[in-house]
């Protein structure tokens, strides 16, 4: 039987795309999901087998697309700090762009969610592997003190990317106050705040003498 045409696997990709950042992994129903797609019922299955194998298709499409970057940022020319940075700029957009997503799946994984449990128990050992190689060479050229490495992304990864998460998170709670959720808008959110709070976590990790 020939497959159906209508780019209807796309369209509930891009369906996905709106209403995971809302349902998280946990509260995204087949039905929902079709309806908001505007296709069959059936058509999750046809195309994907299932809801939690689109899931994964869904989001493993999302951070292949920020890994495939992230490679060719940790390989270009510069230093090992120039990549470095580069790098966690590629990652900084990327929590940025889908930072409600990510909070979501923080939560599920963290209620024992199994699809966000394997969505972060692949990928994320993808990214930092590429990242302790560019800490190692920045510390092998005495551009970063040398310190283990696990506690160096601690430090970048707290003070840089972890606030993004917790912030949309907080964000969405009415027990936050109105003040905070605008200073979270203004300084801790924005892009450009992510990008400051790496070059001063990067400084904060640089040998006296060394450029960053």
């Amino acid at each position: 039987m020939a497959r159906p045409s209508r780019n209807i696997d796309q369209r509930l990709l891009d369906a996905g795309r709106e209403l995971l950042p809302q349902t998280g992994c946990a509260g995204l129903s087949a039905r929902r999901l079709t309806e908001h797609a505007g296709v069959n019922l059936a058509m999750l299955n046809y195309h994907f087998g299932s809801k939690d194998a689109f899931i994964r298709r869904l989001l493993d499409g999302m951070y292949d697309e920020m890994f495939a970057e992230l490679t060719v940022r940790a390989a270009a020319e510069g230093t090992p700090l120039e990549r470095l940075r580069a790098s966690l700029r590629v990652l900084a957009r990327f929590v940025h762009g889908n930072r409600q997503v990510m909070a979501r799946i923080m939560a599920d994984a963290l209620n024992g969610e199994p699809v966000a449990i394997e969505f972060l128990s692949a990928n994320v050992p993808r990214h930092v592997k590429v990242l302790v190689k560019l800490l190692r060479e920045a510390q092998r050229a005495k551009q970063l003190m040398r310190m283990p490495v696990p506690q160096a992304l601690a430090f970048i990864f707290g003070g840089a990317l972890l606030p993004v998460l917790f912030g949309t998170a907080a964000q969405s709670s009415h027990a936050v106050p109105l003040v905070v959720r605008l200073a979270l808008d203004v300084h801790v959110l924005p892009l450009r705040a992510i990008e400051k709070r790496i070059d001063l976590a990067l400084r904060g990790l640089t040998l006296p003498g060394s450029t960053t």
